[in-house]
């Protein structure tokens, strides 16, 4: 993990097209600013969680329901 300090309006580049800009620093936040091409998905971590463990959940329940209607056969 690289870590990197950064003060108020500096950015950091990743790779040609992605630049992350510090907006404001808060006592306990940081706000940023992210400009990337429109087909880069950008997800705070929390919410990626989420989805993540939803879709799990989605494909154990598409899979009973699989083996029922199967089974009913």
């Amino acid at each position: 993990m690289l870590v990197m300090g950064r003060k108020k309006g500096e950015s950091i580049l990743i790779g040609d097209d992605i630049e992350i800009t510090i907006v404001s620093l808060d006592e306990n936040s940081v706000k940023i600013a992210i400009n990337a091409p429109r087909e880069v998905t950008i997800l705070r971590k929390e919410l990626y969680n989420k989805i993540k463990e939803e879709n799990k959940e989605a494909v154990i329940k598409s899979s009973e329901v699989l083996k029922e209607l199967t089974l009913k056969k």
